[in-house]
């Protein structure tokens, strides 16, 4: 009997000392937005069947913002992915610097408060 209370009281503290962690790994959930971006078509005429019409748009810089006014910035890796911290609200993402064709955004999303938005964007490269 008494080993089992010794048990129990072993348990109980365990569990006091390990709850505050599950509480702070919950509770304090990062907000933006993360995903790729992708453009298409990857080359003139019409698509190709079995070839790919789409590909990531690799180290592009992009403008995060919320007015008019650039709240962040983020670039995509090699594969078009990309991950950037915002806190909660309405934005806007357009590429940083505009070429003579194609369109790369103004893309809108909505972050919500803690957490992760996913995004998949496609943007036209202008190539017909």
């Amino acid at each position: 009997m008494r080993n089992q209370n010794l048990f129990f009281s072993f348990q109980l503290l365990l569990a006091l000392l390990l709850l505050p962690l599950l509480g702070v790994a919950q509770s304090t959930g990062e907000s933006g937005i993360e995903g790729s971006i992708l453009v298409s078509p990857v080359m003139g005429g019409p698509t190709r069947q079995g070839a790919p019409d789409a590909k990531p748009l690799p180290q592009t810089e992009f403008l995060v913002k919320q007015g008019e006014s650039v709240v962040a910035t983020f670039q995509t890796d090699e594969q078009g992915h990309f991950r950037v911290s915002l806190g909660a609200g309405h934005y806007s993402v357009v590429k940083r610097e505009k070429g003579a064709m194609g369109f790369f955004g103004p893309f809108e999303v909505d972050v919500p408060s803690g957490k992760m938005k996913t995004v998949q964007w496609k943007c036209d490269s202008g190539i017909r």
